[in-house]
């Protein structure tokens, strides 16, 4: 019984280590984001890529509503995979670094910069009594002096940069699906392609233009730009994506 009540103490207290170095509330974050619907994204040597699903719990829903993708800057791009609220305070943040990153030096933030200032800013809510984490991972891509960058952040406020990365639910088999065909070499075109390919990966039964999102920052106008429907069902056709119409019903 002490053992169980020291296990709780841990448990409860998110600036408290267990006796084996964890955060047991950093944890629990991490576990949120695993619920949360996939993120995509991917760096060419044309720009980056992101896709996301926004599969909607009812055709009642406005689907502008459902929030996975946002524009940072004109040159940065976030796609969240988590609890929506969280994720929408720390691009609200981000947002307002970028801002401050324009006012004070007159030229626009970097996407590692922007990616640590919002790590940094996780990080406090781990060692802080009396919050919690951010259950929230985010994917922040962009361009930098000409170059395509892309990150993830972690609840526990850590980063790392990728070539191409998948977070939310089924991470682990998209993760192998991105590393058996990713190529350096492709182009943006080949990005967008193989982010569907790995989208469809977590969802079963295909997808649809209005189910999924797609956006890309391209070298040459950094600019975050989505995808209309038309276009992502055009690539959808292409890859041999769509969600199947034929389906039996009994009256």
């Amino acid at each position: 019984m002490q053992g169980q009540s020291q296990q709780q103490a841990y448990d409860r207290g998110i600036t408290i280590f267990s006796p084996d170095g964890r955060l047991y509330q950093v944890e629990y974050a991490r576990e949120a984001v695993k619920r949360g619907t996939a993120s995509i994204g991917v760096k060419t040597d044309d720009g980056v890529v992101f896709a996301v699903d926004k599969r909607f719990r009812s055709p009642l829903m406005e689907r502008e509503s459902v929030e996975k993708m946002h524009k940072a800057d004109d040159h940065i791009g976030i796609a969240s995979a988590g609890h929506v609220a969280d994720a929408r305070q720390l691009i609200d943040f981000a947002r307002r670094q970028a801002q401050v990153e324009q006012l004070r030096y007159g030229e626009p933030i970097g996407v590692e910069t922007i990616t640590k200032e919002v790590t940094d800013h996780i990080q406090q809510y781990t060692q802080v009594g009396g919050a919690r984490p951010f259950g929230v991972a985010l994917i922040i891509g962009g361009i930098e002096d000409g170059e395509p960058r892309l990150f993830e952040t972690d609840p526990s406020g850590t980063s790392s940069e990728w070539q191409a990365l998948a977070i939310g639910s089924g991470r682990s088999e998209m993760i192998e699906y991105l590393e058996g065909n990713y190529q350096e070499s492709m182009d943006l075109q080949g990005g967008i392609g193989l982010a569907l390919e790995t989208l469809a990966e977590s969802v079963d039964g295909g997808l649809t233009p209005e189910g999924i999102g797609v956006a890309t920052i391209d070298v040459e106008t950094e600019r975050f730009a989505e995808l209309p429907d038309d276009e992502v069902d055009s690539y959808l056709d292409e890859y041999e994506l769509l969600e199947s119409d034929d389906e039996d019903t009994d009256e």
